[in-house]
């Protein structure tokens, strides 16, 4: 089949969206949004609010529909995916900490190039070529200061190369260890087993890599996914093991971790107030199970709501 659809100007994709049913109230704010935005990246917005096509015709949209709520579903998937990443970001810090220390202390500073340490020698070679890689890239003052200063080892110790390493990269690094013991104590650290946490930290470095390409979050279906754990129990009531590849349960999976690597923040309560912001944002497009505010989980801390005169 051909293509044939024609570019468009602004005001002629603004009169599209209008033959098409859409009320578009303010002509300069949808001549800014489509400009900013474009309307390739917008249309993934407004499709919750297209009604099915005659055969081979333009989908219609609803009755009442308009652009301000294709644009405040944009603006609530912005905002969703800043949250996501201010928890990924917390917990990513915490993953390099807690895997460094693990191998430092058990194996010495440079333990970490032991290839007797690692399950699979074609992946740790293929994982260290990566990690040369970064070293030799990078600009920062604590990698040029080992180099300049030290030749042996040649390469820095543990806790600096923790320091340059992508999340991807530690994922690889962490779920290719031989030794159970060694995935188990890092694992302790956040109360998981360590199938849990390695399954945890591939989900994670997929949805930030979604995150940081700026795509579409909120009705996202994944095909990397994660093990829903069987412990702790306040974990496995928070996530739905009948939506595994929607957003909840990796919302749940960073509530819990954000409890540990940052329990005085306010994360959690942000995102309660995020999704009531957006009637739109229909939950079971997320996966959120009908009851997920009276879950554990998701309840206020009592002084909270003590702060709040019981409200």
């Amino acid at each position: 089949m051909k293509f044939t659809k024609p570019s468009l100007t602004i005001q002629r994709q603004i009169e599209k969206l209008e033959g098409r049913g859409m009320s578009v109230p303010d002509k300069g704010k949808a001549d800014h949004y489509l400009q900013h935005i474009s309307y390739y990246r917008l249309r993934a917005y407004w499709l919750p609010f297209e009604v099915p096509a005659q055969v081979d015709g333009e989908h219609k949209f609803a009755d009442g529909t308009s652009l301000d709520d294709a644009i405040s579903l944009y603006v609530f998937d912005r905002q969703l995916r800043l949250l996501v990443m201010d928890a990924i970001e917390r917990v990513e810090v915490s993953l390099r900490g807690a895997w460094a220390y693990r191998l430092a202390i058990q194996y010495g500073p440079h333990g970490y190039l032991d290839p007797a340490l690692y399950a699979r020698s074609d992946q740790f070679a293929r994982a260290l070529n990566s990690l040369l890689d970064e070293i030799d890239w990078s600009k920062d003052t604590f990698i040029k200061h080992y180099k300049t200063k030290y030749d042996d080892p040649e390469h820095p110790p543990i806790w600096m190369i923790s320091e340059i390493m992508s999340l991807g990269q530690l994922s690889k690094w962490y779920s290719n260890l031989k030794a159970r013991a060694d995935r188990q104590a890092v694992a302790k650290v956040y109360g998981l087993d360590e199938k849990v946490l390695a399954s945890c930290a591939h989900h994670l470095t997929y949805v930030r890599n979604i995150c940081a390409h700026h795509g579409r979050l909120w009705n996202k279906q994944f095909t990397v996914t994660m093990k829903v754990p069987n412990a702790p129990s306040s974990l496995r009531l928070a996530m739905n093991p009948h939506t595994e590849r929607r957003l909840y349960n990796t919302l749940a999976m960073l509530g819990y971790l954000m409890g540990i690597v940052a329990p005085t923040s306010d994360w959690r309560q942000r995102l309660r107030e995020l999704v009531a912001s957006c009637d739109h944002a229909k939950l079971d497009a997320m996966g959120f199970p009908d009851n997920w505010l009276t879950l554990p989980a998701w309840k206020p801390p009592a002084t909270a709501i003590a702060n709040n005169g019981g409200a």
